[in-house]
Formats: structure tokens, sequence, C-alpha cells
């Protein structure tokens, strides 16, 4: 297989584009602050906010998981704390 060997004033013009891609390529990546914020506020105007009558309904809701959790946890503990005591008497 043979190699191309480049000469003096190719090969400085090869390294000079090969910097400049891979400079571009850096700062393409990279964004500023403002520019992350407006993308943020972009993305917000997108959301379709819920109505308080959802907001509300949902609210109840986890509300009344998590008790429901809670109480069966409970009684568990209760349960178990009790069976143990028993056991260990």
């Amino acid at each position: 297989m043979s190699k191309t060997v480049l000469l003096g004033n190719e090969k400085e013009k090869k390294e000079k584009a090969q910097k400049k891609a891979a400079k571009a390529k850096k700062k393409q990546g990279r964004r500023g602050p403002i520019r992350f914020f407006k993308d943020i506020w972009s993305e917000l105007k997108k959301v379709t906010w819920p109505t308080k009558k959802e907001l509300f309904n949902y609210s109840l809701a986890v509300i009344a998981v998590v008790l429901g959790s809670a109480i069966v946890i409970g009684l568990v503990d209760f349960g178990l704390g009790q069976l143990f005591n028993l056991v260990m008497g």
C-alpha cells in the first residue's frame, strides 16, 4: 500500500483546514448562558399546562395515594411488630 507524502505547502494547507474544522466543531457545540435560558423559555412555551380543575384533581389523587400507602405500610409495620413480639415473647 503506498502512502501519499505531502510536501511543504500542501501539508500546511491540510493542517490549517483540519484546525479550522476542529475549531468550528468546538464552537458549534458550545452555547452561552443567554442562549441556554432562551431555549428554556421557548420549551416552556410549548408545555400544555393543566387547568385549575385538572391540577386540583391530580393533587387529590396524589394525596389519596400517599395516604393509602402510608396506612398500608403502617399496618404492615404494626403487624410485623406484633408478630415479632409474639415470637420473641
